[in-house]
């Protein structure tokens, strides 16, 4: 599936959407322009690496030599102190494997992202997007926390905001080209689109902790950034209502199923 545009209509004009997207394709552009030595140090440096984490305050640095390419090796020597490792938790959002990697992020951004900052509104969605991209880290460390290989990209933070859309606007219509043999294009529901898109990542994620597939690809990552929105965004948005509506009448409505002691009718 690919996901093309949506059919849901934003009261509110998605600032901090614009501004993510512009500072990761800035990134991406000014990375494009380094040697690889010089890359492959800022990768490894503001990228993740899971170990790191896992050492982080031993007071002694990570060692180790990661095979860039077949026949290419790279030496790293991280620093472990807290503040450089949880400082590598934030930049390595902003940070990409190529240029298909960041617009294909920035495109999934663009489409869902202004809806979500929409209804929570600037400050929250802020807020919103770098907890779910701290928890997508979590998670992907927590499946694999001796592995060297650093995690970067958008992909965690964004898999949040699918999420969060999916329980907020489940029904909306996505306009999506789905592929089977032929391009199809068809408006689909936004929960049915992204629960496919989920579940392929769960997938092969529990595929590659049986060693059946060998790819680059951090699907814990994802699953973690996708779970983390769908919890973070009915917690986050009791606080921050729609622009047209007050948040007690929304509360009051989330809630109802708990509070309602109305019996139902007995049928005789």
């Amino acid at each position: 599936m690919l996901p093309l545009f949506d059919r849901q209509p934003t009261t509110r004009f998605p600032v901090l959407t614009i501004l993510l997207i512009v500072a990761n394709l800035g990134v991406a552009w000014w990375s494009t322009n380094l040697r690889e030595g010089p890359l492959l140090d800022l990768v490894f440096e503001y990228g993740f690496v899971p170990q790191r984490l896992t050492e982080a305050g031993s007071g002694k640095p990570l060692v180790f030599q990661a095979e860039v390419r077949e026949g290419v090796f790279y030496q790293a020597n991280l620093n472990t102190s807290p503040p450089s490792v949880y400082r590598s938790l934030v930049t390595m959002m902003f940070l990409h494997g190529g240029w298909l990697h960041v617009i294909s992020n920035m495109w999934m951004l663009w489409i869902f992202g202004n809806n979500v900052e929409d209804r929570l509104g600037h400050v929250t969605f802020a807020a919103f997007y770098l907890l779910g991209g701290l928890l997508s880290a979590a998670c992907q460390w927590a499946v694999d926390p001796a592995s060297q290989a650093p995690v970067v990209g958008a992909s965690g933070a964004v898999w949040a905001v699918l999420g969060g859309y999916a329980v907020t606007y489940p029904k909306s219509k996505i306009f999506t080209i789905v592929f089977v043999g032929v391009p199809i294009p068809m408006n689909l529901p936004a929960l049915l689109v992204i629960a496919v898109k989920f579940g392929t990542d769960l997938m092969l994620g529990i595929q590659m902790l049986q060693g059946a597939v060998a790819e680059p690809i951090a699907h814990w990552a994802h699953v973690g950034g996708g779970a983390a929105g769908v919890l973070l965004m009915p917690l986050l948005g009791l606080g921050s209502p729609p622009t047209d509506s007050d948040w007690r009448g929304e509360a009051e409505a989330m809630l109802k199923p708990l509070t309602d002691k109305t019996s139902p009718p007995v049928k005789s």
